[in-house]
């Protein structure tokens, strides 16, 4: 992903020239006046460098008005002098433009540059937030570079920039505005509520919302520092020694103060000796962006060194000490061109956006999530709409809002759907996801294949072809018919000779002895997956445990809150008959090596009194670790998949993790581990082979 160039816009001539120059203007004028946009950043990205090669071949018909002498900014026009520029950043899209960038700046300050910072490029709005005494007075956004606009009025409303620092210097601390996710989705709430349009993205949202002044309504936002200088014509001497330190050391300081940085995210600000470990960082963020909480753009990297940075100077534009290393954009405006609605195997009636086809961190995106009818009416989106896409690496695409000033009153409002679209029953509309209500036996093959499946209790032979024969034969008519099936019963299926018959019927003896954690995940019950049903198996221990708690015995499970509790109790008091069925059938309704709670405090039974033991009394080896997985798993313990590595994990008393941190225990790393192991590395993290992992595990899995 990070070898990926963003291709510049063909300008065939003077004509084509001048119209991209116009379009990237307004453009940019409306992003940064109220944070709308006709172009996605790909597509803006796209134009800017097709700008910039037109010129490059015909320096003499640059225009006056062309984007790539100035710096994009905060407004337009500005009436508050910056103390000192607040330059833009050039950019660079692969390792290639980026090795070149590092060779163009060892020429210019006659060395190679022995130490980089290498932070995550924040996708908000660049600010100077002014203390005097550690008070904080003035803020104010980039604009033009030399003069930006006061949003003072918007201190006291932003998370991490704080109205006192720790000590009373006068300083200037330069960051970025943004909203996290769940910021976000709560600004669109707080707004759609109010009667207005919802924001395209986060980015847009944090814009827009910084500079309004007679809302009705304010919306969270939070700042990350990435900068810290002295104010001129002060004579503080802890200020003014700001000006020799690394940049590294100003972002320590700056937190110091008690500013918020990217130091306590997944994502912190790390120092590099070499252009080879910049571009390793830059993969490590990379992967992690699909994760973070808010949204980044690329990767900035800078000389660190205060010497380097004096000696290579700054345009008027851009330093020359510092490059923003892109990212694959992750959002696009495309259109709405239909709405299907699908029925899952758990009854559940999901709309699924049709787009016209758009690509995207280079994957083609036909489809889109949009989650329940209730969020298609708060966003109010319409067939035909021009709505932003949001995709990042494996995460399914979704629907961020329509861009409302695209409308061209063409569009159409989205039908719902009156009754179940699969077999026509009524539906279900109590809860924000609609449901059959015929539930499970809407979409029964579905809901069987899931049971049978690898994860789940892994009966092998079942397939989705013969769970159809089943379900047509009327042989299964639910998930408990399946363990009383017959010999005779299985003959009597087309393409079910004598082997494929006693062989499907030892994997399903087999399944009547997958732990409780298993069973719960083959039910499907809403709200739970793998990892959940493995915590509630663990913490309950047995089924009988499981349905005799209520809402808050529920909650005691690590990772149920008040929302989800309700509705787990309520649908495992709706699988009653089913659950009894298939105990009567012989399925195994425990959970081995756990311990019930206590029935006088509600707690796990060895809460108090030391860490887990199995039922023996053996204490399990990963106890209090954090465990994360990485690279194939092959060895000792055989071939085994991810979510299978995660279960032994956790039924041995660790935690499974997917990323790396400082709080990881273990990395466990296979053939073909990559950032997750050098980051381990890099924080002086516990390494294990697969089949060392097997050795420290071996009493308890014998």
């Amino acid at each position: 992903m990070t070898g990926m160039t963003t291709p510049a816009a063909r300008i065939v001539d003077a004509a084509a020239y001048a119209q991209a120059v116009e379009t990237v203007v307004k453009a940019a004028a409306a992003y940064y006046a109220d944070g709308t946009s006709p172009l996605d950043d790909d597509t803006y990205d796209r134009l800017v460098r097709g700008i910039e090669a037109w010129e490059a071949g015909h320096p003499d018909e640059v225009l006056p008005d062309s984007p790539t002498g100035k710096v994009a900014g905060g407004a337009v026009e500005g009436d508050v002098p910056h103390t000192v520029a607040m330059l833009s950043l050039d950019n660079v899209f692969s390792p290639e433009e980026f090795t070149a960038w590092t060779e163009s700046l060892a020429r210019r300050i006659g060395h190679d540059v022995t130490r980089f910072s290498v932070e995550p490029k924040l996708d908000g709005l660049a600010v100077a937030a002014r203390y005097t005494r550690g008070r904080l007075r003035q803020l104010i956004t980039r604009g033009d570079g030399t003069a930006g606009e006061d949003v003072s009025h918007a201190i006291g409303t932003i998370e991490g920039l704080p109205e006192q620092l720790a000590e009373p210097v006068t300083v200037e601390v330069r960051g970025e505005v943004l909203m996290t996710t769940a910021q976000f989705e709560h600004a669109n709430e707080v707004r759609t509520a109010h009667g207005g349009q919802p924001f395209a993205n986060p980015r847009g949202a944090s814009a827009g919302s910084l500079r309004a002044r007679e809302r009705a309504y304010t919306v969270p936002m939070t700042f990350f520092g990435y900068g810290l200088l002295p104010v001129p014509g002060t004579e503080t001497a802890p200020a003014e020694r700001l000006l020799e330190l690394a940049h590294s050391d100003l972002m320590a300081q700056a937190a110091a103060y008690g500013v918020n940085t990217t130091a306590a995210t997944a994502v912190p600000g790390v120092t590099a000796a070499t252009a080879e470990q910049v571009l390793a960082r830059v993969s490590e963020i990379a992967e992690l962006r699909a994760e973070l909480p808010f949204g980044i753009d690329g990767i900035v990297i800078k000389a660190d060194l205060a010497a380097d940075q004096q000696a290579a100077g700054s345009g008027s534009r851009a330093p020359r000490w510092a490059i923003a290393y892109k990212l694959p954009a992750v959002e696009k405006i495309t259109r709405l061109l239909e709405v299907e609605w699908n029925v899952g195997r758990t009854g559940i009636i999901a709309p699924r956006a049709v787009l016209e086809p758009v690509e995207i961190d280079g994957a083609t995106i036909t489809y889109a999530t949009l989650h329940n009818p209730g969020d298609i009416t708060r966003r109010d989106l319409r067939l035909g709409d021009h709505v932003m896409v949001h995709r990042a690496g494996d995460v399914i695409p979704r629907i961020e809002a329509p861009v409302a000033h695209l409308r061209t009153g063409d569009e159409q409002p989205i039908a719902f759907p009156e009754v179940c679209p699969r077999c026509g029953s009524d539906i279900d509309t109590s809860e924000q996801r609609w449901r059959c209500e015929n539930g499970r036996n809407c979409h029964l093959v579905a809901a069987l294949s899931y049971a049978a499946g690898r994860d789940q209790l892994d009966i092998e032979g079942l397939g989705h072809t013969r769970v159809v024969q089943l379900v047509e034969a009327g042989l299964a008519a639910d998930l408990a018919d399946l363990f009383t099936l017959t010999r005779d019963q299985l003959l009597g299926l087309e393409r079910m000779g004598e082997t494929s018959t006693d062989n499907l019927l030892a994997a399903l003896g087999r399944a009547k002895e997958q732990p409780l954690s298993r069973v719960l995940c083959a039910l499907g019950v809403r709200g739970t997956g793998r990892s959940m049903s493995r915590r509630i198996a663990r913490y309950f221990a047995t089924m009988d445990h499981i349905r005799a708690a209520d809402a808050e015995a529920m909650q005691q499970v690590e990772g149920i809150g008040t929302e989800k509790a309700p509705s787990i109790v309520a649908e495992l008091a709706e699988l009653a008959p089913l659950i009894d069925k298939l105990a009567a059938a012989g399925v195994s309704m425990t959970e081995p090596g756990a311990t019930p709670p206590s029935p006088t405090t509600g707690a796990a039974a060895d809460a108090g009194d030391g860490p887990p033991v199995t039922a023996d009394g053996v204490g399990l080896p990963l106890d209090g670790m954090t465990v994360v997985v990485t690279g194939a798993m092959t060895g000792a313990l055989g071939e085994l998949s991810r979510n299978e590595m995660n279960e032994l994990i956790e039924r041995a008393g660790g935690r499974s993790s997917s990323s790396v941190s400082k709080k990881t225990s273990l990395v466990v790393a296979g053939e073909g581990a990559g950032s997750k192991r050098a980051k381990a590395e890099s924080l002086g993290i516990r390494l294990a082979t697969p089949d060392e992992f097997a050795a420290l595990i071996a009493d308890f899995v014998g």
